[in-house]
């Protein structure tokens, strides 16, 4: 057997999925060659000898690499850390689970992931404080967009004390930032526990939208060994100047590193909020909130002008729009300022708007298990709403460029997951919810790979050897094969960075 961070010479007996599969001669096992971190042939098992060293496949499926292009790196490996309220069934719940909650080394109490649209009750100060005492306490909403503090909290933070405790949007953001502040060593080695996680999953590759400025996060992780997986980092337009003054392009790889692992991605601008918190920008108001459209926290001349600059210094740009009419913004500013790149969530798109992702050349960097998560919520409150909720099928009908993620620690960092919730729009052994926004296997296991459902990774020869074993085929895998997919190896150009 194989050891970890082993370089492989010869996979053996690996039958092969997705892209690159239509070009064998059949459909039987086959041994891939690889030299160099490149896939060098493909035969037929036994036909050629074994060269290097070989992991044997034992006719388990190979697969491209998979990744995961929207991740809150260091918010997602500190999750490990704090309390989960996804079970929490109230705001009074939600409240006595922090209660008895552990206090981490600074202090503080965490927790992650309530969603309070389906709360009968309300979260307040008063509830929250009965429950927690002085202890600095923090309730971060599952869709990360606001933050339920106690007294103590908010004034550690700064904040007077207003009856509530919510803070929502940029308010909120600034709270996961500070929070965010770990010691960089602890960090990073939680940062590499999720990564090897990750690799368990068949993750090659993720695309980093930390809130920080990353490349030097990423130098020091680099430096201390991290080679894991595959980075590609954000800049958000608080480190924009810095970014142009300092010469990054989309596409570098991090500076003093020779690796390339890491390289800098796109300008990563929130044009709106989210579902769960109410405050995606919408076309049509929220139910029992007349006056409520959602917010627009960029103007549209100001978004021009972030990414007509960015592009003008060859910084792709990664828009999060969730509403409809954020949508619409952010495909006109691509229109008017020649940027390339993608759109962040895209949850609700107006059917003249489906279209123009092909047109334009906009990427829809998508998160399908949402989709499974928030099918009540907008079922309820984007009931009103015209425009299409999770457009996957729309979408790639017109020819768009879909990439799937996780936006973990909103979802799980899991393409299986993914995968599984855009073909089958269900979990849990619920019905379908809008099964004709549902995919082919095929372009969802594309759209889990670095190039998107377009320009997918191949298995061919010439391709870079970031690959995948599996234990069913993902083409023909039922709804829970593919959520509880095992995963046998994982290969960053041929090396082993997981092996069951």
């Amino acid at each position: 057997m194989s050891a970890l961070g082993a370089q492989i010479g010869t996979i053996t007996g690996a039958r092969i999925a997705g892209a690159g599969r239509e070009l064998l001669p059949f459909d039987g096992p086959m041994d891939v060659f690889v030299v160099d971190g490149v896939i060098e042939d493909i035969a037929p098992a036994g036909a050629m000898r074994a060269r290097g060293e070989v992991l044997d496949a034992a006719g388990t499926w190979l697969i491209p690499g998979l990744w995961d292009h929207h991740v809150h790196v260091l918010q997602w490996a500190l999750a490990a850390q704090r309390v989960p309220l996804g079970s929490a069934e109230s705001a009074a719940h939600a409240a006595r689970l922090m209660g008895s909650a552990p206090v981490l080394a600074d202090g503080r109490r965490v927790g992650t992931g309530f969603r309070d649209a389906f709360w009968a009750d309300r979260p307040s100060l008063e509830r929250l404080d009965a429950a927690t005492g002085g202890i600095p306490t923090y309730l971060i909403n599952a869709d990360v967009h606001s933050v339920w503090l106690n007294t103590a909290a908010l004034r550690r933070e700064g904040h007077e004390p207003d009856g509530v405790g919510f803070l929502r949007e940029a308010p909120a953001f600034e709270i996961s930032r500070r929070l965010n502040e770990v010691d960089p060593h602890s960090g990073d080695q939680m940062v590499a526990t999720m990564a090897r996680d990750a690799a368990a999953r068949g993750i090659v590759g993720i695309v980093d939208l930390d809130m920080a400025w990353n490349e030097s996060a990423w130098q020091r992780r680099l430096a201390d060994g991290f080679d894991t997986l595959r980075v590609s980092f954000g800049i958000y337009p608080e480190f924009l100047d810095r970014a142009l003054a300092e010469g990054l392009r989309t596409g570098d790889p991090v500076r003093g590193d020779a690796s390339g692992l890491a390289r800098v991605g796109s300008l990563k601008v929130i044009t709106d909020g989210s579902l769960g918190t109410r405050t995606a920008a919408c076309s049509h108001a929220y139910p029992g909130d007349p006056h409520n459209h959602g917010q627009l926290s960029v103007d549209p001349q100001t978004l021009v002008e972030l990414m007509t600059r960015a592009t003008g210094a060859g910084l792709d740009c990664a828009i999060h729009a969730i509403g409809d009419t954020a949508n619409s913004q952010a495909l006109d500013a691509f229109a008017l300022s020649g940027a390339q790149g993608t759109i962040e969530h895209a949850q609700l798109v107006a059917h003249a708007d489906i279209p123009r992702f092909a047109r334009l050349g906009v990427g829809a960097s998508v998160q399908p298990e949402h989709a499974v998560d928030d099918r009540d919520l907008t079922d309820t409150i984007w009931a009103g709403q015209t425009a299409l909720p999770y457009p996957l099928r729309s979408l790639a009908a017109t020819g768009a460029n879909l990439l799937f993620g996780s936006d973990a620690p909103v979802s799980p960092l899991d393409p299986w997951a993914a995968m599984a919730a855009a073909v089958y729009r269900t979990r849990a052994g619920r019905p379908a919810w809008r099964p004709e926004e549902g995919i082919e296997a095929a372009v969802a296991l594309a759209a889990s790979t670095r190039g998107g459902s377009v320009d997918g990774a191949r298995i061919e020869p010439g391709a870079v050897a970031d690959l995948a074993l599996c234990a069913h085929d993902p083409l023909t895998a039922a709804a829970d094969d593919l959520r509880g997919m095992a995963v046998i190896g994982t290969l960053l150009a041929g090396r082993l960075t997981w092996i069951a």
